[in-house]
């Protein structure tokens, strides 16, 4: 018999080799370690706390005797940071820090072979550039959405058509204008919202990719964002801060996630959400796994856990998501049939997912993140 390469003796030799790539991937996993640290994005990870019917990791811990620990972070560069400082053995990366991470070697391939779930997700997902490297996987997909336009249905009496009413000062149907009503994101990438506004609004720029800028494209994108700071009222990061602005700090319309819309009007306030006609951008989170993960085994369990096809659809209905593996679409009470349609199944191919802009693009000459990040701070004022 072959001998096997246990993850924890590959994690050796990664050390052993100044954490820079794995010698050998290894070929089974072995017992746990008791526990695993988790970096992750609000509402990712439920022990039903928040909500019993939402608990996917008491049954985890039981079975596995991995005792989960999570710390949440509210951006991309927050999750980059933490994982740059260490600690932690898994991450559910965003593609917009996904690749930085492989570049800056804090995360190590992973062998699906290990997963056995891995045949189960979706094939939209299992070569995906945001954790796909030269034909080597950094990662297990977890679940994708769009970056939804949430509006207050009491001044919006129908769904908003464009991005404008957060870009453009305008009166809106209460009569008021919109200036100090809307909120747009904390973040960087946020400059792709403005791209893909201005792919259809001034479609003389050319811009053909909203992560692929070029110096014209990119300082349009940026006039636009400036000329925003005058009407929004609060930049978010925090979804539940965000859940509060809505209900009592007269926010009307914000770019949001599916989760903040479904916890609101869960609450039976009055929000919903809309793609408008310029289309989205959106987030296909990967947990990718740290290159010194402390619990290695923990995290191969775990990595086979979220892949569960009760997970990801209870996860699904909690978030809005829309799950990466396409069995849990069906017979799960929470999310219901007709969940994945909603939540945006078929509108894979009209969202412009987040990954990270690099000078080395198709286009040629792009602007990279490092300038989007100096600039979206100076917007902001930090």
């Amino acid at each position: 018999m072959k001998p096997t390469r246990s993850v924890a003796a590959s994690v050796v030799a990664l050390l052993a080799l100044g954490g820079t790539a794995l010698a050998e991937m290894p070929t089974s996993v072995g017992e746990g370690e008791g526990e695993v640290d988790i970096v992750a994005w609000p509402g990712y990870i439920e022990r039903g706390e928040t909500d019993k019917n939402y608990d996917w990791v008491t049954a985890f811990e039981k079975e596995t005797g991995c005792k989960v620990n999570v710390k949440t972070a509210a951006t991309s560069d927050e999750m980059v940071t933490l994982m740059n400082q260490g600690g932690f053995d898994l991450v559910t990366a965003s593609g917009d820090a996904s690749l930085r991470l492989v570049a800056g070697k804090k995360v190590q391939p992973v062998n699906v072979d290990l997963v056995p779930s891995w045949k189960t997700v979706d094939d939209r997902l299992k070569d995906a550039p945001w954790h796909t490297v030269d034909g080597v996987h950094y990662g297990i997909p977890f679940v994708w959405g769009p970056n939804v336009l949430a509006y207050n249905t009491d001044v919006f009496k129908e769904a908003p058509k464009s991005w404008a009413v957060v870009f453009e000062e305008q009166t809106l149907p209460d009569g008021k204008s919109n200036k100090g009503r809307v909120q747009a994101y904390d973040g960087p990438i946020y400059v792709a919202d403005a791209a893909v506004y201005l792919m259809k609004n001034k479609p003389e720029l050319g811009i053909k990719n909203p992560y692929e800028l070029n110096a014209d494209q990119y300082a349009a994108a940026i006039a636009l964002l400036q000329a925003q700071r005058a009407l929004v009222g609060r930049y978010w990061h925090d979804a539940m801060v965000q859940v509060d602005d809505f209900k009592n700090e007269g926010v009307v319309a914000s770019s949001s996630w599916p989760f903040q819309v479904n916890l609101l009007s869960g609450e039976k306030k009055p929000v919903a959400s809309t793609i408008p006609e310029e289309g989205a951008t959106g987030w296909a989170d990967t947990t990718m796994m740290h290159a010194e993960a402390k619990h290695p085994n923990c995290a191969y369990k775990w990595l086979e856990h979220s892949l569960s096809p009760k997970l990801q659809g209870d996860l699904s209905a909690w978030f809005g998501s829309v799950p990466s593996v396409p069995a849990a679409c069906k017979g799960n009470a929470l999310l219901t049939d007709a969940g994945c349609a909603t939540n945006g199944f078929d509108s894979f191919e009209k969202i412009w997912f987040w990954r990270t802009p690099t000078a080395k693009c198709e286009a040629g000459g792009c602007v990279p993140y490092s300038q989007w990040a100096k600039d979206y701070i100076a917007i902001l004022g930090k």
